[in-house]
């Protein structure tokens, strides 16, 4: 697999990035691939259907000058900040191997992400418990009851994209601010307040990034994604309120 760290860049084209390389490989133009960015601003991100006016506080986005996103996967809203990491796996889509449906990629990106977390989680901090990282709902990483990383699927017909964010060091008080209760929520969340809800792994981005790489055997440098695509897909979609406000 492949592996690519991108830059700092502005939220619309690291939104665009990940869709030029699921586009870029569905043309035949590049192969399974492991991403990351870190985000240097703040920015609200909404899943695809979801209604900008249910899940953020809009007023206190604009009080705040916090830009909102929609993404073209689904999922729920996700406020990007300093101290997140960001990954994104392009995978192939094939019969009789685990990408071949939703549920089954689910399981299997979700086992290997949380193996890989919990190889480098102090061993101090899971005690006596067998596994202090788990698989909740169905795309999301706790410690404990707490969740710490949101993910979301997208699929074309040969590649799909698979991606996630994790709070690592991130300021938690912003995500009671800027979004209101989700509209959607799993069991387990029981109704608890983003406050009570959400954590911090507090581990450093680089020893995340090499235990998730090592994980995938993303050890091959990958080609950016082409600028002009990403300057496209900004100008068509993510840098417009037509889109990014559809709904």
């Amino acid at each position: 697999m492949l592996h690519l760290d991108l830059p700092p860049l502005p939220p619309a084209e690291l939104l665009a990035a990940d869709e030029a390389l699921l586009d870029a490989c569905e043309a035949g133009h590049g192969d399974e691939t492991l991403l990351f960015w870190e985000p240097r601003e703040t920015f609200v991100v909404v899943g695809y259907a979801n209604k900008v006016a249910t899940e953020v506080n809009v007023a206190a986005c604009k009080k705040n000058s916090v830009p909102i996103f929609r993404r073209g996967s689904g999922g729920g809203t996700v406020v990007q900040m300093r101290g997140g990491l960001n990954y994104s796996l392009i995978l192939r889509i094939a019969e009789n191997s685990p990408t071949r449906n939703i549920s089954s990629t689910n399981q299997h990106i979700m086992e290997k992400n949380r193996a890989a977390i919990e190889k480098v989680f102090p061993k101090s901090a899971i005690g006596n418990q067998q596994s202090a990282i788990s698989v909740r709902g169905h795309t999301d990483l706790c410690l404990g009851h707490l969740k710490f990383a949101g993910n979301s699927q997208r699929r074309r017909k040969n590649f799909l994209l698979f991606h996630g964010t994790l709070l690592l060091n991130c300021n938690l008080k912003l995500i009671s601010e800027l979004l209101l209760m989700p509209s959607l929520q799993p069991d387990y969340r029981d109704h608890r307040p983003h406050s009570d809800f959400v954590t911090n792994l507090n581990l450093p981005a680089e020893s995340v990034k090499t235990a998730l790489a090592n994980e995938w055997n993303a050890v091959e440098p990958a080609p950016a994604p082409s600028a002009e695509a990403i300057s496209r897909l900004v100008s068509e979609k993510y840098s417009s309120d037509d889109w990014n406000l559809k709904f």
